[in-house]
């Protein structure tokens, strides 16, 4: 387990989340600000990226389930991805359609930007988001992101929203 939330536990994936991430992103509306949903090789393969991830640079996406059942309802974490020339810490997150509007993702990217500033010294984490994808969006604003700018990435405007290393902690 990397990190625990109080409704949360998030892990490292293993092959055998396949089924339960492919209800994830396989689904077309929770998908739908991707280019399309994602086939089982497609989901084999993010499991597969994933867990190169957590060997070399030692982080990724991880697997995020229910305290209560150990039940996979998504995913959340950092990656780093370069963009506009610029080596970022990315934060992502991605929670099963009959879960939403619980505050799950909130709850879990929350701890993963904590994470990413407190384990993994990133001085600023960014989120890619689509401007018309409003829950995410509000995930972002809720974990106090706020969108810097729009860039046309990949053939879609998107947010990059930003949050930097809160100085005053160290206090």
């Amino acid at each position: 387990m990397i990190l625990e939330t109080s409704r949360l536990r998030l892990r490292e994936f293993v092959p055998q989340d396949a089924d339960a991430l492919a209800a994830v992103l396989g689904d077309p509306v929770a998908m739908q600000f991707y280019p399309a949903p994602f086939d089982r090789a497609e989901v084999n393969n993010w499991i597969r990226r994933n867990r190169a991830r957590y060997i070399d640079p030692g982080f990724g996406l991880w697997a995020m389930l229910l305290k209560d059942s150990g039940e996979l309802i998504g995913d959340c974490g950092c990656f780093i991805r370069e963009l506009e020339g610029n080596v970022e810490f990315e934060l992502a997150w991605h929670v099963r359609r009959d879960f939403w509007g619980k505050g799950y993702a909130t709850e879990a990217a929350r701890y993963c930007a904590e994470y990413a500033f407190s384990r993994l010294g990133a001085e600023r984490i960014i989120a890619l988001v689509r401007p018309e994808n409003v829950g995410s969006c509000g995930v972002a604003e809720k974990i106090g992101m706020k969108c810097e700018r729009v860039i046309f990435w990949r053939g879609y405007d998107h947010c990059i929203y930003v949050k930097t290393r809160d100085l005053r902690s160290d206090d």
